[in-house]
Order: C-alpha cells, then sequence, then structure tokens
C-alpha cells in the first residue's frame, strides 16, 4: 500500500497561484487607473515667435481656446526675462534674445496651473 503525504495536489496550489495573481493585478489595476484619474489636460494656446533683430523678438498671439485664461506670462532666456498680463488675439509682446538662444515661455492661467506654452532654441 503507498501512502500519499500529500497536504494539496499540485492542481489545487496552481490554481490558487493563479488567483493571487489575477486579484494582485487587479488591485494593481485600480491603484494605477485611480492616479491617471487627476491628471489635468493642456492647455490650448496659439502663438508665434519670430525675431527681428540681433537682440529682439517678437510675440504674436495666435489665439486658442485657453489664452484668454492666461492671467499672465514669462519670458526665460539667457539674455533677459520679459513677462506680461492678459495678452489678446493679435497682441504684440517684444522680448529681448539673441540667436542661439533657447527661448522658453510659461503662463499661468486663472486656476492657478502653470504650463509652458513655447520652447524653442533660435
Amino acid at each position: 500500500m503507498k501512502r500519499n503525504d500529500d497536504a494539496v495536489s499540485p492542481v489545487i496550489g496552481v490554481i490558487l497561484m493563479v488567483a493571487i495573481t489575477v486579484i494582485l493585478a487587479a488591485v494593481i489595476a485600480a491603484f494605477v487607473f485611480g492616479l491617471v484619474g487627476n491628471v489635468q489636460g493642456a492647455k490650448v494656446v496659439g502663438l508665434t515667435v519670430s525675431q527681428t533683430n540681433a537682440t529682439y523678438g517678437e510675440i504674436t498671439w495666435q489665439g486658442g481656446a485657453d489664452l484668454t485664461n492666461i492671467a499672465y506670462w514669462n519670458v526665460t532666456s539667457p539674455a533677459n526675462d520679459d513677462s506680461g498680463e492678459n495678452p489678446q488675439i493679435g497682441d504684440l509682446d517684444l522680448i529681448e534674445f539673441s540667436p542661439g538662444e533657447r527661448v522658453i515661455i510659461t503662463g499661468t492661467f486663472n486656476d492657478g496651473t502653470t504650463q509652458v506654452i513655447f520652447d524653442k532654441q533660435f
């Protein structure tokens, strides 16, 4: 007579491992998808920046769904930092930068969010 000392058959063990894996995957997915719900959409602002001479450029505010929601904007470049408030469609603003410099324009919106709205190496 042969005696079986196994407490649980291998099939039951595999089923339990698969069940634990599925439950763990569901918990991780719920956590990850819960975090994704807090991501805000990007603001839409249209503008162009052109270099007018060796030391100055010009921002032309073109429009976009969120242009009128900009409380103020800031230009960061090695030459100088410029800023302004409440841009409107068609506004022109002079900024200082030289060829080869990187120009970054950020907008701070009425809801308190800040977003890079322009980034280019001239």
